[in-house]
Order: C-alpha cells, then sequence, then structure tokens
C-alpha cells in the first residue's frame, strides 16, 4: 500500500489517502473505488469481497444505489447483527448521489460501524458526491483509495494485458502480446477476457502462433492491422484489411484514428538517434513503440510523411461528419498512405 499526495479536481486542496492497486485489493473501513474504468473497478470489487469471504464465509453482502437511496438504510446495514458477522456494502452511484445519501455517508465516516467494510464506487463522470470524496481522501473513516483511471493509450493497453500475465504468472512473448493488443484494441473488456482464456487454456507459454491461432481473425481485422499495412506500403492487402474491417462492423472513425497514432509517433521518432530506450522515456513510449516506429519509417521521407499526416487531418473531419461518403474517405487515406501519393491523386 502506498501513499500519495494529490490535487482535488479543482487543485485547490492537497489530499493524501492510503491508495491500492487494483489488482491486490484489500479491505479498510471505507474503500473508495475511484475513476471511468470498469473492468478495473468490477476486479477490485470483487477482489475485496474474496478477500473478506475467505477470512468470514458469513460474510453479508449488501448492495445499495447512491442515486435511489432511502434515508437511514446505510446504518441499518452496517450496524453488527445478532451474531456479529462482517458485513460489506457495496454502493454504486455515488458519483450521481442523492442529498440524503451524501449527508448520511458524510456523517457516517465520523463513526464507521466496527466489522464494516463500505465501498463507494465513483467513476468521476460528474464532481457530484466531491463533499464525501474529499473527506474520505483527507483520511476521515479510516478510507483507502482504488484508483482505476481510464485505459485509453496503446501503452496503457499494452502495461494491462502484460499485467494480466504476470498477475497470473504466465509468460507471453513481446511479439504475441503486440498481436494480442492490437487485435482488441478498441475494447478493454474483450482484451482482459482473451488474455483470461490465454492464461487458463494454453498450458505452456503464450507465442505469436498462439495468438493467432485463437485470434488470427480477430488480428486480420483490427484498426491497428489495417494501418501497419498501409505504411509498409502494402496497397492491395491494406485495401483487403480495410475491407475485411468495415465487413464485421468496424467504425471509420477509431480506424482513422488508430493510423492517425502511429503516423505521429512515427513523426516523434524520425530522425532522432537516441537510444530505444531514453527515447522512450523522453516521449512517454514503451521501447518496442519507438523500435516499431523505426521500422515503420523505412521507405518515408519527411515530406511524405508530413503529407500522410495532413491526409489523416482531413480525413478524421471526413469520417467526423465533415463528408457523406466516410468508407470513400477512408478508402483515399489508405490510397495516399500505401502509395504515398499526393492526397488528390486518387
Amino acid at each position: 500500500m502506498a501513499t500519495s499526495t494529490r490535487r482535488t479536481p479543482a487543485g485547490r486542496a492537497r489530499t493524501s489517502i492510503p491508495q491500492v492497486s487494483w489488482r491486490t485489493p484489500q479491505p479498510a473501513p471505507v474503500v473508495l473505488v475511484s475513476g471511468p474504468e470498469e473492468i478495473c473497478a468490477e476486479r477490485a470489487i470483487a477482489g475485496i469481497r474474496e478477500y473478506l469471504r475467505a477470512e468470514d464465509p458469513s460474510l453479508e453482502v449488501t448492495d445499495l444505489r447512491a442515486d435511489d437511496y432511502q434515508a437511514g438504510t446505510l446504518l441499518a446495514v452496517t450496524s453488527p447483527s445478532l451474531f456479529g458477522e462482517p458485513r460489506l456494502v457495496r454502493i454504486t452511484g455515488v458519483e450521481k448521489c442523492s442529498d440524503a445519501f451524501l449527508a448520511e455517508a458524510v456523517s457516517y465516516l465520523a463513526v464507521p460501524q466496527d466489522g464494516a467494510t463500505v465501498v463507494l464506487r465513483h467513476t468521476g463522470a460528474s464532481v457530484r458526491g466531491k463533499k464525501l470524496l474529499d473527506a474520505v481522501r483527507a483520511g476521515q473513516g479510516g478510507g483507502i483509495e482504488i484508483a482505476c483511471p481510464a485505459v485509453k493509450r496503446d501503452s496503457d493497453r499494452f502495461d494491462f494485458a502484460a499485467g494480466e500475465f504476470a498477475a497470473a504468472r504466465k509468460r507471453i512473448a513481446p511479439g504475441a502480446l503486440r498481436t494480442l493488443v492490437s487485435a482488441f484494441a478498441d475494447d478493454l473488456t474483450e482484451l482482459a477476457a482473451a488474455c483470461q482464456q490465454l492464461i487458463s487454456d494454453v498450458p505452456g507459454d503464450v507465442t505469436a502462433d498462439v495468438v493467432e491461432r485463437y485470434y488470427g481473425g480477430r488480428v486480420e481485422t483490427s484498426a491497428f492491422a489495417v494501418a501497419d499495412t498501409a505504411i509498409a506500403g502494402r496497397y492491395g492487402d491494406a485495401l483487403v484489411s480495410l475491407r475485411h474491417a468495415l465487413a464485421s462492423g468496424a467504425d471509420p472513425v477509431p480506424l482513422v484514428a488508430a493510423i492517425a497514432s502511429k503516423l505521429r509517433t512515427m513523426a516523434r521518432v524520425a530522425g532522432n538517434r537516441e537510444p530505444a530506450s531514453a527515447l522512450a522515456a523522453r516521449l512517454g513510449l514503451k521501447d518496442w513503440q519507438v523500435d516499431r516506429a523505426r521500422r515503420d519509417l523505412t521507405g518515408w521521407s519527411d515530406a511524405s510523411l508530413g503529407m500522410a499526416i495532413q491526409a489523416a487531418a482531413r480525413a478524421d473531419a471526413e469520417v467526423k461528419g465533415g463528408s457523406r461518403d466516410s468508407i470513400f474517405a477512408l478508402e483515399r487515406l489508405i490510397t495516399v498512405i500505401a502509395t504515398r501519393a499526393p492526397y488528390g491523386s486518387s
């Protein structure tokens, strides 16, 4: 458990609270599970329940909604029963909490009940309940926090998947891990499920061949696979991959976003001779991302890369409503990138 100093969203006050990883949750009188990443929050809350039930199988579990709260309920469900069983109270929707819940929850922090663990789930979607969050983060009620920040960047998804295998003490080849992350770049829940399937089904190390056998069809139509073939100059393969992706229901917006992301990484790495580890640390990337970008830059010039980035920006605007035919805009972008042709020549 670590203690971190953080600012409130408004940046006015500093607060300190013990921080616990969602991968290794533990109970406390009050547990604040914060942040938008639902799969991580679910794991944390389930882990607390397993921890408490392992200590005492008679654990009583109660679920409440902070936005549909009946006055007096929190005290009723946390108070000791006749036989003194431990109690776990899971409260969702704190970001939408009612005034009645907010008042009673803040009061509860002053005198938390013995044997009770109260879990407060706040997604961060609004500032509603800020008074309660500030009180918990100030240490009232003996609280801890389990932060579940959004997993958005490719490097974040890579870390998430690597953590899944590390937690299970299962080895996966770096190339296999990159392929797996690329295959499920748009859905963290599906990525987590894929990791768990490989962990449970594969007896030995997870190799690239194993990932291809399990998820080959998904890999072929992922946004990053489309981007990779286009950037490599494989025009025919890029169009085939794009059509497969669109036929399987892929949205043009994330497809363009994936291409633009790879082009931006290439631009940041281009012309820099620093060692991969040093450059990755300075740019906030992973070593493998720098290595991959350097390989992708083969055959590209500053002029052609700049042209491709401009084309991606235009295509992004077109698929978000700037054009009546987003598929044509996406196909034209693929043509520009794969053939290194000016945008208007296709």
